[in-house]
């Protein structure tokens, strides 16, 4: 077997969506090495960015049908690749690092792989500056939408929730993560939603749990209660909705360090505060996971450039002096995550 396989691993990597770049420090090739064998590096770079019957699989890599099928199941289990199911038949994909083989690595988080990530994330992020079209999106919490604010069913988590076909919940992967490296958060574990595709593969491969409805609503209720911030993905099917907070999410963490938040994170709405009704109470600042709302002299402000428009003021506030109001000009998201990947490699692409 070729001794560069991880190297090659890497650059198959990088040509997927979000894209994989290399450092000084060569971390990225340690985190391969660590996740993949050289065996399990050499098939992956012999798939392709969509899903494949084994049969499709094995006929154009020239390989046997039955151990293939052994080994995709075995690498789609250890959370290597991307399964999808038509029906009973598997299907098997390469599948980016972020979002993706990271998430997928829920059940098998140790310390060393944390400490990897956490020193990777500075390069992968810089990666995704160029890029216009996020893989995330924020959305606000139920009660903070008055009924005289125009939202879209796409921006209403309870409706996207009810519009999906397989309810999951699974652990967030932030809080697990920080927790490893000995900085646990109070806030509640069980918290992202997985729908679809995703659903069915995190529900399959042990990483979720099935819920009802109203289970999911209770979660939606604990998370607004918490302070989370519900930031789902950015397509109007919806894959998953993420509930974050900001000393647990990595990109929120690096929102949270920035002059102007609000242009790094996609959002249709912003806060505004009526200063005539607001006592400065400072429920808002504690409230808020982005320090977006400062201290006045008469009453709390908004900070030009850092809200997000998850609405966690809004509800809380027991002046109502806080609501949400509608940006202008704001698009549809794609209408799917693929189109949405589709979008971030043709931009990606470009640059």
């Amino acid at each position: 077997m070729s001794a560069d396989v991880y190297e090659r691993l890497r650059e198959f990597m990088d040509t997927l969506p979000a894209g994989y770049p290399t450092t000084p420090t060569g971390v990225e090739m340690r985190i391969l090495r660590k996740l993949f064998s050289p065996e399990e590096a050499e098939l992956v770079v012999k798939l392709k960015n969509e899903p494949e019957e084994v049969s499709v699989i094995a006929a154009r890599i020239g390989a046997d049908e039955i151990e293939l099928a052994s080994n995709l199941e075995e690498m789609a289990q250890k959370g290597l690749i991307f399964r999808v199911r038509k029906g009973d038949i598997p299907l098997y994909q390469a599948y980016q690092f972020l979002v993706g083989l990271y998430e997928f690595q829920l059940k098998n988080l140790d310390k060393e792989f944390c400490e990897m990530f956490e020193e990777y994330l500075p390069f992968i992020g810089i990666s995704f500056v160029s890029i216009k079209t996020p893989q995330l999106r924020v959305i606000p919490v139920d009660r903070a939408i008055g009924t005289a604010l125009p939202v879209d069913t796409y921006d209403r988590a309870r409706e996207l929730v009810k519009q999906q076909d397989l309810l999951t919940v699974a652990e967030c992967i932030c809080r697990k993560e920080q927790k490893l490296l000995g900085k646990e958060c109070d806030r509640p574990k069980e918290t992202c939603f997985i729908f679809g595709d995703f659903g069915r593969f995190y529900l399959d491969n042990g990483m979720s749990r099935q819920i009802t409805e109203e289970e999911a609503f209770k979660i939606l209720d604990i998370a607004e209660e918490s302070a989370l911030v519900l930031r789902p993905s950015n397509d109007q099917k919806v894959e998953a909705i993420c509930c974050c907070c900001s000393c647990c999410c990595p990109s929120l963490r690096y929102n949270k360090i920035a002059n102007r938040p609000a242009d790094l994170v996609l959002s249709h709405y912003y806060a505004k505060i009526d200063s005539d009704l607001c006592s400065a109470c400072g429920v808002c600042i504690e409230r808020c996971q982005i320090d977006a709302i400062k201290e006045g002299e008469d009453f709390s402000e908004i900070v030009d450039g850092r809200c997000i428009g998850c609405g966690l003021c809004v509800p809380t506030c027991p002046e109502e002096a806080i609501s949400l109001v509608a940006k202008p000009g704001m698009e549809a998201p794609p209408i799917d995550f693929r189109e949405t990947l589709k979008r971030i490699e043709t931009e990606r692409r470009a640059v």
